[in-house]
């Protein structure tokens, strides 16, 4: 077999992959045997994750940039990106929502329903700094009552929406454009918004389980991965090592 020469994240999930393979080769009878029972990938323990994650700072200034024109394009892309820090949704997540998704609740309040990997749904109120932004962008758009149609739709080079589905692929690369529009250097990934969401909420006195709650997370572990608190050195701590 040759070897792999990439992440051991990546091994351990492509061997996986090749078990289930060869297993079902096995059970219809195309091979005797499943050569990958036996072979062992690297051992992976991770207490945190690599997901780079934004300051409070840099999402200030992705907000900034992105609300510099009242049109409906970067409106939209501000309740997008608000949506995904807001309820720690997945980009897959919130473009796959309808405008019926966000919903009225209680006296005046919002939720948003959200389907996650696996299929599983789940409803998370509406903060209300999102709020405006949900609003401001429906009332600019004008799909407020058509509650089938995608909730984050594409635009045309006139910078008009479609009415089709914004796609994953397209929403995650708006993101990063603004981002750099705005400044920022870091490599972000499609998962940044998600850890930074979970980390500004525990920074602010959040608790871990209803972290994983908002997140729909089966296990605290993995929501404890996208947690950035012990990674943020300020520079007033590193300025005490000196040698004068």
């Amino acid at each position: 077999m040759r070897s792999h020469d990439g992440a051991d994240a990546a091994i351990k999930q492509h061997l996986a992959a090749l078990r289930k393979l060869y297993d079902w080769l096995v059970t219809e009878q195309v091979v005797e045997e499943n050569p990958f029972t036996s072979v062992r990938g690297p051992k992976l323990v991770r207490n945190e994750g690599e997901t780079p994650s934004l300051s409070s700072e840099e999402v200030q200034q992705l907000f900034s940039r992105v609300d510099e024109e009242n049109t409906v394009v970067p409106l939209r892309d501000g309740a997008l990106i608000g949506a995904m820090l807001y309820t720690f949704g997945r980009v897959g997540a919130a473009v796959g929502m309808n405008v019926k998704d966000y919903a009225p609740a209680s006296a005046g309040k919002k939720v948003l329903r959200l389907r996650e990997k696996g299929g599983k749904r789940h409803r998370v109120p509406a903060h209300h700094k999102l709020r405006e932004r949900m609003d401001r962008y429906l009332e600019m758009a004008g799909i407020g009552d058509e509650e089938e149609a995608p909730l984050f739709q594409s635009a045309n080079r006139k910078k008009e929406l479609t009415g089709r589905r914004l796609n994953r692929r397209r929403a995650w690369d708006m993101v990063k454009r603004r981002a750099r529009q705005a400044g920022i250097e870091k490599a972000i990934s499609p998962h940044s918004m998600r850890a930074t969401g979970i980390t500004s909420f525990l920074e602010n006195g959040g608790e871990l389980e209803a972290a994983q709650r908002i997140a729909a997370h089966s296990d605290s572990r993995t929501t404890k991965l996208y947690d950035r608190r012990d990674q943020r050195i300020e520079q007033g701590e590193i300025e005490r090592v000196r040698f004068e």
